[in-house]
């Protein structure tokens, strides 16, 4: 039963798993790890064409570091198992404790001694389903805050320019950004490519409904500007209160700060 348990620790792997495969290693323990990864590797390149869109989609904050991990499966059978959703925390927590920039870098980060990527594989070779780390965001910032939207298909992690900030602001812009989807925090910061494409949509639109040529720039900065204001974070009314916009929320507590990074993720179609 100990070796049970430290192959269940070792690997994730359920105690029929490792029970199953400790017997046929007879008892060699590394053999036993070997036997569940290749069980995992197979089921990998039986299944790697396979769509992995449902999941679990954690955040979280430690010190000046935020993460955002989402861990993906097949079906929602397994994305609400408690091992898997256990899995996804411990990567999670690994991403915090070493500061991971990159999800590169994750894959490769080690849990008790087997590399995430590793850890993943097992589990496929445990469910049968196909798994992926599908996203991997970070912020380092004075203050970060991590919103995890109930049922852990959606997760959104937000930086403040200053430390020590009211919970009452960076948990309030955290759900705003989960709500309301922004793709920016100012308009500056959106892409050419957005605004160019916005443009168009707006001229197509004018043309198929009978306006004249000549004011289609016009109709076209219009609709870049009801944009800005309806996608860009600081510009959108606030959710908990239309009359203020969510810049002039922040202000109301503290005129000097200021969102200074963003990551939102979902499983849902928005």
């Amino acid at each position: 039963m100990a070796d049970i348990q430290h192959l269940r620790k070792r690997t994730g792997a359920g105690m029929m798993d490792c029970k199953n495969a400790l017997t046929e290693a007879e008892g060699d323990f590394d053999k036993a790890i070997e036997i569940i990864r290749k069980k995992g590797q197979a089921f990998a390149a039986k299944r790697g064409d396979r769509e992995a869109a449902e999941g679990c989609v954690l955040a979280a904050t430690k010190g000046d570091f935020a993460a955002l991990v989402a861990l993906k499966c097949e079906t929602d059978f397994v994305a609400i198992n408690a091992d898997f959703v256990a899995l996804a925390k411990d990567i999670l927590e690994a991403a915090l404790n070493n500061k991971v920039k990159s999800l590169d870098e994750l894959k490769n980060t080690e849990i008790n001694g087997r590399k995430v990527d590793d850890l993943v594989t097992d589990r496929m070779g445990i469910t049968g389903e196909k798994m992926e780390i599908g996203t991997y965001e970070f912020i380092e910032a004075p203050s970060v805050y991590a919103y995890i939207h109930p049922g852990n298909r959606l997760a959104t992690i937000v930086g403040f320019n200053k430390p020590n900030v009211a919970d009452e602001v960076t948990k309030d812009v955290a759900m705003q950004i989960a709500a309301m989807n922004p793709v920016a925090i100012v308009p500056e910061e959106v892409s050419e490519e957005i605004k160019t494409k916005e443009k168009e949509l707006a001229k197509e639109k004018a043309r198929e409904a009978g306006k004249p040529e000549n004011l289609l720039d016009r109709i076209a900065e219009g609709a870049v500007t009801k944009f800005f204001k309806e996608f860009t974070l600081l510009q959108q009314d606030y959710v908990k209160n239309p009359k203020l916009t969510v810049g002039q929320f922040i202000e109301q507590h503290d005129k000097e700060l200021n969102v200074v990074a963003f990551k939102r993720f979902t499983l849902n179609a928005d």
